[in-house]
């Protein structure tokens, strides 16, 4: 699509179904085959209230972006909503954090393929993922054939995974009446023990399960505001009603599952559970059923699920690279765009490092408590950006397509949770996280350094207060509880929680604080309603 200068453009062929389905998509991929199998693991049957807890933080954050991209409906959002209330220089940190949570969803659904595989081809595919040379080189061409589809335009990928959504909405819930039916053995819900792990088990259930993997799947819409046809009706719609959909659609998993194990395999408990197959679990559970014509829906739905999650995620990851390229954060050769109008070296860019992460992690449980912690902390800064710029651009003055009611109250109840979520993920995976984002910050200084002679040109205003805020979530892990966060035990459980989210409070106003008095560019971009759908002004 061209511009009146020649030039190329994204192309707004999005509609309200597609961005829906995007995020559907993006939810409903492997996150559904194992998130409930290493829920009840760690939780037992309380796994359903992780499941509520993650969806419930997840639905949070989805209003606030609600707001967000129908105010703002451009390609690569969660780069450019900081650079719009805080600086481009905040918009280059957390460009790293953004990218290195959506980089890795591919290689994680790649891993999700070949680990469902395993059970019906069990000498071609390795049983330990991308762990050994074969495995690595299958996953590496599983990991071309999603990442490549995205050469094509965004109608023709949009088109594909309307029709893939379908297939991924019902084969789970034809598994959730066949299993709940066939298994009913509703006993398993309290014999052991409802929370055989207590509340830690469900709050490490949370972050390192898949369950907040699962759900974060509702970016889908959010990266491809820029390409949406009619934003102000259609971006709330997919964001939400996305989310919704999703903890419906989980929470009858989970319950499926935790009924139809037969309670033979839980003498030892839910944390010891095991039985033939269960590297695909819920075919394995449908063989031990006798429902082989289940199984075998499952083993061809546990490449389609997948694929169309990592070919989603693929979009969106180049589409975060455009915009860095886009909004002069970095080289504008990472917004080169194709005659079809695709950001081709995004999506080059995006198979080589989602190689690259298969290294360190070649399991899909190591892979996806790694994406849910960079992805919370990317997105975590959508409450700071929101109240930032209802603060320096008022509604009274600058009204939204969608205005969310009680914004201090949900910024500041999703801001919380985020960095709970953070937390939860543990030591280990937040010292590798919090580590990548430091050497990033100093190669990026030596940069500006090396080609600029000076550091005085960043925006440091709007970005210093992260400074503290990723140095202090590091130390409160670090000092946290050894049997949730693997930390020292000199913050003891729950006071650590409450330390939690005051912390998260101090940040929050040291955020809103720090932001642009005067974002032109935000004001200049803005979405606004016609005056005459305009309706009363709502609760602060």
């Amino acid at each position: 699509m061209a511009t009146e200068d020649g030039g190329r453009k994204l192309r707004r062929d999005a509609g309200l179904i597609s961005l829906l389905f995007a995020s559907v998509g993006g939810i409903v991929g492997s996150g559904w085959l194992f998130g409930p199998l290493y829920a009840a693991k760690i939780a037992g049957p309380a796994s359903l209230i992780a499941w509520i807890i993650g969806g419930a933080a997840v639905l949070l954050l989805s209003f606030v972006f609600a707001e967000l991209v129908t105010a703002f409906p451009r390609a690569g959002a969660m780069v450019v909503f900081p650079k719009l209330s805080h600086g481009s220089f905040i918009a280059m940190v957390m460009s790293w954090t953004v990218f290195l949570g959506y980089v890795t969803v591919a290689p994680a659904e790649v891993l999700a393929v070949m680990k469902y595989a395993h059970n019906y081809l069990p000498t071609v595919v390795p049983e330990g993922g991308a762990d050994s040379i074969v495995g690595f080189i299958e996953a590496a061409i599983l990991l071309a054939i999603f990442v490549g589809v995205n050469f094509y335009s965004i109608r023709w990928v949009l088109q594909v995974n309307n029709v893939v959504v379908w297939w991924k909405l019902a084969i789970p819930t034809l598994t959730v009446i066949v299993l709940i039916v066939a298994g009913a053995h509703f006993g398993n819900l309290t014999a052991r023990g409802f929370a055989p792990t207590g509340s830690k088990g469900v709050f490490s259930a949370v972050a390192t399960s898949g369950i907040v993997f699962s759900y974060l799947g509702f970016r889908g819409a959010v990266e491809l505001a820029g390409e949406s046809a009619n934003p102000r009706r259609n971006l709330p719609i997919a964001v939400v009603g996305s989310v919704l959909i999703a903890v419906i659609l989980y929470c009858a998993l989970e319950i499926a599952l935790l009924v139809s194990v037969d309670p033979k395999y839980l003498v030892h408990g839910w944390a010891a559970f095991t039985f033939k197959g269960v590297a695909g679990p819920f075919a394995g559970l449908a063989e031990l059923l006798g429902l082989g014509w289940l199984a075998v829906l499952l083993y061809i739905d546990s490449v389609i699920s997948p694929a169309g999650t990592g070919v989603i995620y693929s979009t969106a990851t180049a589409r975060v690279l455009y915009a860095v390229g886009k909004e002069g954060l970095m080289g504008e050769w990472l917004a080169t765009l194709s005659d079809r109008g695709v950001p081709v070296v995004g999506v080059a860019v995006t198979f080589v490092v989602g190689l690259i992460f298969l290294f360190p992690f070649p399991s899909w449980q190591k892979i996806v408590t790694y994406i849910s912690a960079a992805t919370v902390l990317s997105y975590g800064i959508g409450p700071a950006v929101l109240l930032t710029l209802r603060k320096n651009l008022p509604i009274d003055h600058h009204p939204r397509p969608f205005t969310l009611a009680w914004p201090k109250l949900v910024s500041g109840l999703s801001f919380i949770i985020s960095n709970l979520i953070i937390y939860w993920s543990g030591l280990k995976t937040d010292s590798w996280l919090f580590g990548m984002l430091a050497v990033f910050f100093v190669i990026y200084m030596v940069y500006e350094l090396t080609t600029k002679g000076s550091l005085s040109h960043l925006q440091w205003r709007g970005a210093w207060w992260l400074i503290p805020y990723f140095a202090g979530m590091w130390l409160l892990v670090y000092l946290g509880p050894t049997d949730l966060v693997g930390g020292h035990n000199l913050i003891p459980y729950p006071f650590d929680h409450v330390v939690v989210a005051a912390f998260s409070i101090a940040i929050l106003a040291l955020a809103v604080a720090s932001g642009m008095p005067d974002p032109e560019e935000a004001r200049a971009t803005i979405l606004t309603p016609e005056p005459e759908l305009l309706g009363p002004p709502p609760a602060e």
